[in-house]
């Protein structure tokens, strides 16, 4: 099966809004919610508890600045792309982002099970993991749009990451009777590496002369991947490169990487206040057989292969020539594969979450709070600082509303989680639902939902 570089990027691009958030911020203060030790390990349950198989935490979510109703639009009562010559590049343009960016945290939690014991709290997870992230600059989509209104373009930063991983955690927690007030907590990783692609598109320089292009570029891509293999073409001198992928095969996959990360976590409770600080996913994995495609530096050619004609009626007319020219972007690249270079570390993205809570001393059953949560990433980090309400009226049911501001705007949170004796269910959005399309899909990229049930015993 082939697929061209240039989709995959952008398809990876767009894939991330389908993906699922790892955790829901919105439950950090809530009492009663059994994942709080996923987003601090130093938070406990008053139960022990056994997760449904599969079904204990769900997260359906999307993060990012470039919004689906930036890229498809309604022309005439139908779905078009932004390509479509009936929508005008102004408008295009005018929605887009100098750097467009999504990315998601997907955590599939199979098997999670929590018990008091050694002092402390325990809790022992299976989950299956993945982490995507995309960026895409603006002058890529003018350049699909508008085509070749000018003589030169530059195509910068154009990135792509996936990571696929299993992951066998197990936490602690306790009080620090020493110091009163004090809980800490941390949890230690196993991590099985399955799948894992860096691609990074760094430059693009394009200079159309009278019969010719002059391609500047500059391109790196490392892959972990089963079946994975470069497909090669050559160019019209004569040298092989890459322009595209082949992913054939039976679909299965195995490890190809081992890793290990940890979860620090504490809080402080202070007369009315409660403060807490966490680190999650300090870590790495160490994949295997890595299969490497570069230009090795920046690459400099010449190629003909896009001549445009003024004459309509021609088989190179600008039309016909520039369709050709968008579906074979990626050949601007010509990277060399290099064959396997052998392992290549990889760290997870940690999280540093920091929170404040106050109880209101006239209704102990209603405390406000604050979480400022920032995603180290390098170029995809970010960050969102959630001001939340939350209320326990009575022993069986809490819940909590909330209000965000992040690197990706602004949006509303709430949860409602009912945990009767023997039994848990909750429900609620870090990020509330706008308008959607007619299959359902969010207009937004920002949207979220948070399911679970669980047996506390």
């Amino acid at each position: 099966m082939k697929r061209k570089l240039f989709t995959i990027a952008i398809g990876g691009f767009l894939a991330a809004a389908t993906l699922s958030a790892q955790n829901t911020n919105s439950g950090y203060f809530l009492d009663g919610y059994t994942y709080r030790y996923a987003m601090n390990p130093a938070y406990g349950n008053d139960n022990s508890f056994v997760s449904m198989p599969a079904l204990g935490n769900v997260n359906l979510a999307m993060r990012g600045n470039l919004h689906l109703s930036s890229v498809l639009y309604n022309v005439n009562g139908r779905t078009a792309l932004f390509t479509n010559p009936n929508i005008s590049a102004a408008e295009v343009m005018g929605n887009l982002s100098d750097k467009n960016r999504l990315g998601t945290d997907i955590k599939l939690n199979i098997m999670s099970a929590g018990f008091k014991a050694f002092g402390g709290y325990n809790t022992v997870s299976l989950n299956a993991r993945a982490g995507v992230n995309a960026m895409v600059p603006k002058a890529l989509f003018s350049l699909a749009k508008e085509g070749v209104t000018n003589t030169t373009y530059d195509i910068t930063d154009l990135n792509a990451s996936a990571m696929g991983w299993g992951e066998i955690a197990f936490n602690h927690s306790r009080d620090i009777k020493q110091v009163p007030g004090l809980r800490v907590g941390a949890s230690v990783k196993f991590l099985i590496g399955v799948a894992n692609l860096d691609a990074n598109f760094n430059k693009a320089h394009l200079v159309l002369g009278e019969n010719a292009w002059t391609a500047t570029t500059n391109a790196d891509i490392y892959a972990n991947l089963g079946k994975f293999q470069y497909k090669l073409d050559t160019n019209n001198q004569g040298k092989e490169y890459v322009n595209g992928v082949d992913m054939d095969g039976d679909g299965s996959v195995s490890p190809n990487g081992f890793g290990m990360s940890f979860d620090l976590g504490a809080t402080y409770r202070w007369s009315d206040f409660d403060f807490s600080l966490a680190l999650l996913d300090l870590g790495w994995i160490t994949f295997s057989n890595t299969k490497f495609a570069s230009t090795n530096g920046d690459r400099t050619f010449n190629t003909d292969a896009y001549v445009f004609s003024a004459d309509d009626d021609a088989t190179n007319s600008f039309d016909n020539e520039w369709d050709r020219f968008k579906d074979n972007l990626d050949n601007l690249y010509q990277l060399t594969d290099n064959g396997i270079t052998g392992s290549r570390s990889r760290a997870l993205g940690a999280t540093l979450n920091i929170g404040a809570r106050y109880e209101l001393p006239m209704y102990r059953k209603l405390h406000f709070g604050f979480l400022s949560s920032t995603r180290i990433a390098g170029r995809y980090s970010w960050s969102e600082g959630r001001f939340s309400a939350n209320v326990a009226p009575v022993k069986a049911f809490s819940a909590d509303i909330n209000v965000a501001f992040s690197t990706y705007g602004t949006s509303f949170g709430w949860l409602l989680n009912a945990h009767p004796k023997g039994f848990n269910i909750f429900l609620g959005m870090d990020h509330t639902l706008g308008k959607v399309t007619k299959q359902f899909v969010p207009l937004s990229s920002n949207a979220s939902l948070n399911f679970g049930i669980n047996f506390p015993f």
